[in-house]
């Protein structure tokens, strides 16, 4: 299980690739919902439970490293990563001990899950994330590879939207909630949004594995149309919710992240055939993730 090291670019140094590799921008993908869904916790019943809120933080991280080295390992196999110089198989060049990195990892996230079900005496926290674990194999990995089937966003929105959220929120409460579940919504599409976006500059690649992504399915114009409806789903649920008097006014802070919104849509929409400069639209999507997450969160703790 050892490949070929690969020949890099000059223009890519080995230090980018690493970071490029280890992605650490993501990570607030594993973070936020566990912000959000604490934070409704909290502001629901008023109380906190710091030691199970960063533990959760903490396996979280462990849980979603597994995920991306997982996917790298499983991407190696259909040859769809042969032009990715930042896979972690392609820079170290042995899919055995990334592999096993990768169950570390999990092992770890599980751990600090596992040690929140024994402190609530109670196992609904890790049936939940062991559900978010199988969507997250089943994405990439044999024999199911959904993701190859354009299903991908919609693991992504259930195992980082309601699961997730709920299992948060269960953390602290030991029980749910409609307000919880609702939150979870709008996390789910912030979420799924960045994996959307991941698509569009390597829909040559896709379509040489197989690979019916959203993009090669749409087309990259139809696609960067849709990313406006996609993307404005966000704030007029928040807003809705908001009016309708099931989100506090606070929530509406959420909308700060506009601009960052409006930058991805317009960024997408005139150069979404353009691979070189489209591949950076997923960090303005973890840039909207990002910044309406954490203050939905905020809106939730006012």
């Amino acid at each position: 299980m050892t490949t070929k090291l690969i020949s890099y670019p000059k223009n890519n140094p080995k230090t980018k690739l690493w970071m490029a590799a280890i992605k650490p921008p993501m990570y607030s993908v594993a973070i936020m919902p566990i912000w959000v869904g604490t934070a409704v916790a909290f502001a629901e019943n008023k109380s906190l439970n710091g030691a199970n809120f960063f533990t959760f933080l903490v396996a979280a991280i462990f849980i979603l490293a597994w995920e991306n080295i997982s996917n790298d390992v499983f991407d190696s196999e259909t040859g769809i990563d042969r032009n990715k110089y930042h896979s972690l198989v392609n820079l170290t060049g042995n899919k055995l001990l990334i592999f096993w990195l990768g169950n570390i990892f999990l092992c770890l996230g599980l751990l600090g899950i596992l040690a929140i079900a024994w402190w609530q005496r109670d196992l609904t926290v890790i049936g939940l994330i062991l559900v978010c674990c199988a969507l997250g194999y089943a994405y990439q990995g044999p024999p199911f590879r959904l993701g190859y089937q354009g299903l991908g966003e919609i693991l992504c929105f259930f195992a980082f939207g309601p699961l997730a959220v709920s299992a948060a929120y269960y953390s602290q409460t030991q029980s749910w909630s409609m307000l919880s579940l609702t939150a979870s919504v709008i996390v789910g599409i912030a979420t799924t949004l960045i994996l959307y976006c991941s698509h569009f500059h390597q829909v040559k690649d896709d379509l040489a594995a197989g690979k019916r992504s959203p993009i090669v399915r749409l087309g990259t114009q139809k696609g960067a149309q849709f990313l406006h409806w996609f993307t404005g789903s966000i704030y007029a649920l928040n807003f809705l919710c908001v009016v309708w008097g099931i989100f506090p006014v606070w929530t509406l802070l959420s909308w700060v992240s506009l601009p960052f919104a409006i930058k991805l849509c317009t960024h997408v929409q005139q150069n979404h055939d353009n691979p070189e400069k489209v591949s950076n639209c997923k960090f303005i999507a973890v840039a909207v993730h990002f910044w309406c997450c954490l203050l939905l969160g905020a809106g939730f703790m006012l």
